[in-house]
């Protein structure tokens, strides 16, 4: 019985240590990608993201779109707002939670 036991804290201890170094091991990953020159190829994927992304915050949108694009996205909208409803479906929705009332009520 106590042999089981035993055998059993030690498979969760070797479970947490294993996910533990895990982490460390892929963290540390990241850290040493950032302090060593990166290959041509990770550079230039990384270069072209960038530009993809000032280009989006210049043009306020999707980079290289043309009017049939803007067509499509205006049906599609159009199409959900008949399907579910009034609102602008282009912004995420605000969630608001009410804080639950724990307080026993007398029997």
């Amino acid at each position: 019985m106590i042999l089981q036991q035993i055998l059993r804290l030690s498979s969760i201890f070797r479970s947490a240590v294993s996910i533990h170094l895990r982490r460390n091991i892929g963290l540390s990953a990241v850290v040493f990608n950032k302090t060593k020159e990166l290959d041509p190829v990770q550079k230039l994927f990384l270069d072209k993201i960038r530009e993809y992304n000032t280009k989006s915050k210049q043009a306020g949108g999707p980079v290289d779109a043309g009017p049939e694009f803007q067509k499509d996205m205006n049906e599609s909208l159009a199409r959900l707002q008949r399907a579910y409803g009034e609102g602008d479906l282009t912004k995420f929705p605000e969630f608001k939670f009410e804080e639950p009332n724990f307080e026993e009520t007398p029997k």
